[in-house]
């Protein structure tokens, strides 16, 4: 069966905002186009008119705005990957940003579409979630700012609203002392989906956790964060007893299930060592 794709080509934000204050329910944005591309050639896309918001560059770019880097929806991986600004403030995110695809796909997938295909396997999304990033989203009829770690409402789905787009990611730098963590463990050591991807954030001070903020993907229906074992970590020292609980109540937090990719038993298990060994590391 041959079907029809209509695609609209805003010239700037406003004239995407008034196309989906008419057509939002009834457009898919499609930007990179990385994830929409391989559904539509398995045939398991249902929407036929598309937004192409690629050519709007106001959308794009990583800004310093003191306390946080603002980076553009539009923005792509090799960009956030090579940025001096992402290295230095927040390492996790250009490690994530390296793992995601090959070199071609890092050139055209953008940070928004990551965050806004909703997969709980997207690698960018546990950094975002143990920084406590927000997104900023656009309409016709203004502009707000939405935690992340709410920003999912079940999977594949999100608390955008059909004449919504997602603007740019507001991210916190890195305290002083601060330290970040990125593991992502898949079936090759390139370019796949993720089994399991942690990200961290930590405020180590005098032997003890101050704060810490744990995001895992791939073992829930949307990223999660881990509070309970947060709330565990958070005042106390590394000791060899401490590390081993945190293993074990990070496994049992999450709630993966058996795929193609992997088994739930697997999933726990990877989980809780990937952050004890963190932990140690930071011991």
């Amino acid at each position: 069966m041959t079907v029809t794709c209509t695609v609209q080509l805003p010239g700037n934000l406003a004239d995407a905002y008034a196309i989906l204050a008419e057509r939002g329910d009834s457009l898919k944005i499609i930007a990179g186009g990385t994830d929409l591309m391989v559904l539509m050639n398995a045939h398991s896309l249902e929407a036929a008119h598309f937004l192409d918001i690629w050519r709007l560059d106001e959308l794009r770019g990583i800004d310093d705005q003191g306390a946080v880097l603002r980076i553009g929806a539009l923005t792509t991986f090799a960009e956030t990957g090579q940025s001096p600004l992402v290295a230095h403030h927040m390492p996790a995110l250009a490690a994530a940003s390296r793992t995601i695809g090959a070199i071609q796909i890092q050139n055209r997938a953008t940070i928004g579409g990551n965050v806004v295909n909703a997969s709980p396997a997207g690698d960018s999304l546990p950094v975002l979630a143990a920084y406590d990033a927000e997104v900023e989203v656009g309409s016709a009829r203004g502009i707000r700012r939405l935690s992340f770690n709410k920003f999912y409402s079940a999977y594949r789905q999100t608390v955008l609203q059909p004449d919504e787009l997602v603007l740019a990611l507001l991210i916190p730098k890195l305290r002083a002392g601060e330290r970040d963590y990125f593991r992502k463990v898949g079936t090759r050591r390139a370019q796949a989906i993720s089994k399991v991807v942690m990200a961290a954030r930590v405020q180590p001070s005098s032997g003890l956790i101050e704060r810490i903020g744990v995001a895992v993907g791939s073992v829930a229906a949307t990223v999660m964060r881990a509070p309970r074992t947060e709330l565990l970590l958070t005042g106390a020292s590394l000791t060899t007893q401490v590390i081993e609980t945190a293993r074990q109540m990070i496994a049992g937090e999450v709630a993966p299930i058996t795929d193609l990719r992997s088994t739930e038993g697997y999933r726990r298990a990877v989980t809780g060592n990937l952050l004890a060994s963190f932990l140690r590391q930071l011991s």
